[in-house]
């Protein structure tokens, strides 16, 4: 085992994502205190450790200090680990803040746009960018299922180099290998394009994502989603970074003779591309999924929503992002039941919606049917 960090780590968030971290710190000696608001998995840390199933095994570690509330005498911390959901994060944020020694950093983890909603709690020099290329779920309290591989890259949002970097990169590298973007904006937005189409449709579609991307109508929906999220980014100016070990969004986006054409050489290869993400993340199932039978709002207005906000300003059509919006926030309602027919009847309803692309990305004419999947 490496030798141990000698920062102080506060981790906000136990869940999926926060709960493998925490773990894997407290494995290396790391001085950690874990924040969860949910009281069982606070309590089933404090009896039995944090299990992690992984690559290497089943094991249980225990140490660290793991609460169901930040306590007041916790002390000052070098990095604020923010692994909340997007929805908990502002106030994650805010609580941790007083905590955050001089010169420290608070650390995003989450999906989406996030860093931006913690530089107006914290300022642009407190704020760090991480992007999780890997999956991980939380099956029981304190128990927790990698279920990919990866690591992380990290960023500011301003492209400069920072000298916490590297003990950031210190503290995770034990979990996956640790890069560092120049333009984290450009990753973030590949990556919310991602999500918008993985952990969105997996969310209604209800099931892991390796048994969802064999239908070719849901690939193509993915498709969409991914390449409405492209045109928005590039009429914000963000030059999109590819993350590593995902999708190089540039290449993935629908052009006009994938539109035009069902049967292009472009589209089949996107299809083929479609199909071996969901090989190789077969066992991943949406955190969206996890937050609604757990109770918890999804994140759904930080992906797709995100995407549809801008869009909006902009004057840009986005209807299956739109679409995605509304049935996930149904199924958050109850209104709707997630499934593969219910993925269907969304594919069938945005049929009625038709993209002609343009410079700078896709608008509707209705005047056009679009083709066959």
């Amino acid at each position: 085992m490496s030798q141990p960090s000698s920062a102080r780590v506060l981790v906000m968030g136990c869940g999926g994502i926060g709960g493998i971290i925490a773990g894997n710190l407290v494995e290396r000696g790391v001085d950690a205190t874990v924040v969860t608001h949910n009281p069982a998995i606070a309590e089933a840390i404090a009896q039995r450790g944090f299990t992690l199933r992984d690559p290497h095994g089943h094991r249980v570690i225990r140490g660290g200090h793991t609460a169901a509330a930040l306590p007041a005498d916790a002390g000052l911390f070098d990095f604020v680990l923010l692994a909340t959901q997007p929805p908990q994060l502002v106030t994650a944020a805010r609580a941790a803040l007083p905590h955050l020694r001089p010169g420290g950093a608070m650390v995003c983890f989450q999906n989406g746009l996030c860093e931006p909603y913690v530089v107006e709690i914290a300022g642009a020099e407190q704020v760090l960018g991480a992007i999780v290329v890997w999956g991980g779920a939380m099956i029981e309290p304190g128990v927790y299922d990698r279920t990919s591989a990866g690591g992380f890259v990290l960023g500011r949002l301003d492209g400069g180099d920072d000298p916490r970097f590297a003990a950031l990169r210190a503290l995770l590298e034990a979990i996956g290998p640790v890069e560092v973007t120049r333009n984290l904006s450009g990753a973030r937005w590949s990556k919310l394009a991602i999500n918008c189409a993985i952990s969105s449709l997996g969310t209604i579609g209800g099931k892991r994502l390796g048994e969802l991307m064999r239908y070719r109508f849901v690939r193509r929906l993915g498709l969409e989603v991914m390449s409405e999220a492209v045109a928005v980014a590039r009429h914000c100016g963000v030059r999109l970074e590819k993350v590593s070990g995902t999708l190089d969004l540039n290449r993935i986006a629908l052009t006009p003779a994938d539109v035009s054409g069902p049967g292009s050489a472009s589209l089949l290869a996107k299809h083929a591309v479609l199909l071996a993400v969901g090989a190789k993340y077969r066992r991943l199932r949406s955190s969206m999924s996890i937050a609604i039978e757990r109770g918890r709002e999804p994140a759904i207005d930080f992906l797709n929503g995100e995407v549809v906000r801008r869009a909006r300003a902009l004057g840009i059509a986005v209807p299956v992002n739109e679409r995605v919006q509304e049935y996930v926030g149904a199924i958050w309602r109850r209104e709707r039941t997630p499934g593969v027919a219910l993925l269907r009847a969304l594919y069938e309803e945005s049929r009625t919606d038709v993209y002609a692309a343009t410079a700078g990305g896709y608008r509707i004419h209705s005047e056009h049917r679009p083709p066959a999947p």
